[in-house]
């Protein structure tokens, strides 16, 4: 290929400068109309005198009202409450054995990336920390264009096939009779979809886990859901799923704990996110592929086009590839993260499509939903969706045309512009899609191989923890306790036999349902594989960007509270004073602390671990407010790390807290249990190592060995 046949790509890594000249300051300048007329008065309409009407010649006021009145644009059916943040990717090595994608080849290559995270089942107006299935959409603006991985934080869906969708979503959005319950799957509808549609059970089993309730959307996995393909340059096809794996490991609320905090910060996850950013606390997540030979597809004992199956760790591995960083918040929520367009078809050379039934259906709904949502054809050409390689087509006009296209020729072929724009070789960069043998008659169908529908569930299931198997039984109980028809109650029961007996008798034990008087009919015999990477107990564990609570009051022990300060910024945990009242307050020493946040403006589920400084006068200041013992109280009922200085015991008693008592153990001696999660500065032991104990304590997330 000759120097002038190679595209004309520009730079990715100027897609920033690319937004600048989007970008408006308004500080120092003078206020205009949209037109750019100087205004010289913005508080008053044009009235006939000063208690007479307006008058309709003001068209200062009816443009500002105007613009008012059409400020908000439809929301998104599904994943309309999201949150975004720009960042980078770097590539580990180079993938040219597999794929011929461009931004996959050069590890010394920097491609910006823009991504949205969000709730699925929620309004706009709905709280971040429901119970969900949650977005995870990466936009990759390539040299070659942009390529968008649309995917979910559960690597599984509900459906098999795409003409379900509009069903699965009637059924668990708000009911249409009543509207309600806003953001929840706890009502009928949604329970009688999955019921009566068994191809459900995996991915409730996920919805039903800790899965779906993140602590943050930095402690969050996320997975392409659909089977793609990569193709390398000599045409050799992979099938593949794509992996988002985060660093600081994957880790989530407690039910009780999330409840409470969608009334006390329902934009909890979207604050942490643009917090963490702020603070230099870049979130990271490593790029991983899992990848099948084409003549290996039949190779396993599920259907790996199936979306509504996972292709486990153990049998296919996870190659981490490159890792992305999100290190810039937007500079407008609604002009990018509410306007960005993400579509499974938007691909480059390298990635193509499978035969899933879900992906294919897929690939009409997007750009269906963003001429109803943006406006019409053009919304690619939005800032935030705009490629950073060059558009040249015949596409013309159509609503909020921004491009201004010379020349009498808007088709293709032509003579008169000598065949411009002309498209492209496989060697210059053109697109060629996976030349896949396709034979068949035209059915309404579904391939036998896609009948098992509760394998992976029982899978999923035998993979879990004890505690993890506990806290889904109890989302079972609650989801289908708030079910009113009975006879829905019952067909969940008799749905989840075929995946466990004693899960289903303990859903029928919650909700006065008749319990499985054996295994279900269909459920499959011979299940032994476990997959470790399902279970949250095996993922990493670090304190590292965690917020502590520091409960103080005048007359601190200055000396521990400030070890304890000095360990937790050496760790990077992020701690945050909090008193009575906001201001200063005077430790033991005479030195000063400024208070963060106060007992009332505050809560223990917005902290990651609490730690409640020594010092007589300090804890008997903090003992006189009921909230001091609340905080504590819920801290150590959500299995987070507890600290209490010297002087602080009697917090603990006051919060109904009592330290494991000390058990016989087999040799006769009587040693203390344990409480990983429970540190006392007891000055009786002279222990110097307080300080390093809190933050390994907090470094462990959750304490499920505690009775509470």
């Amino acid at each position: 290929m000759s120097k002038d046949q190679e595209p004309k790509h520009i730079n990715p890594s100027t897609k920033d400068e690319q937004l600048e000249q989007y970008r408006v300051d308004n500080n120092g300048e003078k206020m205009t109309t949209n037109q750019g007329l100087r205004v010289s008065d913005d508080e008053h309409s044009l009235k006939a005198g000063d208690r007479g009407p307006t008058l309709l010649e003001d068209f200062h006021f009816r443009e500002k009202m105007t613009h008012f009145d059409h400020e908000r644009i439809p929301e998104r059916i599904v994943h309309a409450r999201g949150y975004g943040a720009h960042g980078t990717f770097k590539l580990y090595e180079s993938m040219s054995e597999f794929t011929s994608a461009n931004f996959l080849q050069d590890p010394a290559k920097e491609t910006p990336v823009f991504v949205r995270f969000s709730t699925v089942a929620g309004s706009r107006g709905s709280a971040d920390t429901v119970r969900d299935a949650r977005g995870f959409a990466t936009k990759f603006y390539t040299e070659e264009g942009n390529f968008d991985l649309v995917g979910n934080n559960i690597p599984v869906f509900f459906i098999q096939d795409a003409i379900k969708f509009p069903d699965l979503v009637h059924s668990f959005k708000p009911e249409p009779h009543n509207e309600m319950p806003q953001a929840s799957t706890a009502h009928d509808t949604n329970w009688d979809f999955m019921a009566n549609n068994t191809e459900s059970a995996h991915m409730v089993m996920w919805t039903m886990s800790d899965r779906a309730i993140p602590r943050s959307y930095r402690m969050m996995e996320g997975f392409g859901v659909h089977t793609f393909r990569f193709v390398n340059a000599q045409g050799v096809a992979h099938f593949v799923k794509f992996h988002w794996k985060p660093v600081l490991g994957v880790h989530s609320l407690v039910w009780d704990e999330a409840q409470k905090i969608a009334g006390k910060d329902p934009d909890f996850h979207r604050r942490d996110l643009y917090d963490a950013i702020e603070a230099g606390n870049y979130p990271e997540y490593e790029f991983g592929v899992q990848m099948i030979k084409e003549d290996e597809e039949f190779n396993f004992d599920f259907d790996i086009l199936d979306p509504t199956k996972l292709w486990p760790e153990e049998l296919v591995p996870v190659k981490r590839i490159g890792k992305m960083t999100l290190n810039r918040n937007v500079d407008n929520v609604f002009a990018e993260t509410e306007q960005v367009a993400f579509h499974v078809g938007h691909v480059v050379p390298g990635i193509d499509f499978s035969n899933d039934p879900l992906l294919q259906g897929r690939l009409f709904s997007y750009t269906d939903t963003q001429l109803s949502r943006l406006g019409g054809p053009n919304f690619h050409q939005i800032p935030i969706n705009k490629s950073v390689a060059p558009v040249h087509n015949n596409q013309r006009d159509g609503m909020h045309q921004m491009s201004i296209d010379r020349g009498q020729v808007s088709y293709h072929k032509n003579s008169l512009a000598n065949n411009d724009p002309q498209t492209s070789t496989a060697e210059e960069g053109g697109y060629v899609h996976y030349e896949e043998k396709v034979e068949g008659r035209k059915v309404r169908a579904r391939s036998d191989s896609f009948k098992d529908h509760y394998s992976q569930a029982v899978m999923f299931w035998n993979s879990m923890s004890p505690v993890e198997k506990e806290h889904i039984t109890k989302a079972f109980q609650f989801e289908v306790g708030k079910v009113k028809d009975k006879s829905v109650q019952q067909q969940v029961v008799d749905m989840f036999s075929n995946v466990d007996q004693h899960l289903a008798e303990q859903i029928a034990l919650a909700v006065g349902a008749k319990a499985p008087a054996g295994p279900g009919p269909e459920r499959p015999t011979g299940v032994t594989i476990l997959s470790p990477a399902l279970s949250m107990e095996n993922t990493v564990k670090s304190p590292a960007t965690l917020k502590l609570a520091v409960l103080a009051g005048n007359g601190f022990n200055a000396v521990e509270l400030n070890e304890v300060l000095q360990a937790a910024k050496e760790a990077g945990v992020t701690p945050e004073i909090i008193s009575e009242h906001l201001g200063m307050i005077k430790g033991s020493d005479g030195s000063e602390l400024e208070v963060g946040q106060t007992l009332l403006t505050s809560d223990s589920v917005l902290y990651d671990a609490i730690y409640v400084a020594g010092g007589q006068a300090s804890v008997d200041q903090l003992a006189k407010m009921k909230e001091s013992a609340n905080f504590v109280r819920d801290a150590y009922n959500h299995y987070k790390t507890v600290a209490v200085g010297k002087e602080a015991l009697n917090l603990l008693a006051g919060a109904g807290i009592q330290p494991m008592k000390p058990v016989a153990n087999p040799g006769n001696l009587v040693e203390p249990a344990v409480d990983t999660g429970l540190v006392i500065n007891d000055e009786n032991k002279q222990d110097s190592n307080f300080s390093q104990q809190v933050i390994a304590a907090v470094g462990m997330q959750r304490h499920w060995g505690r009775q509470v």
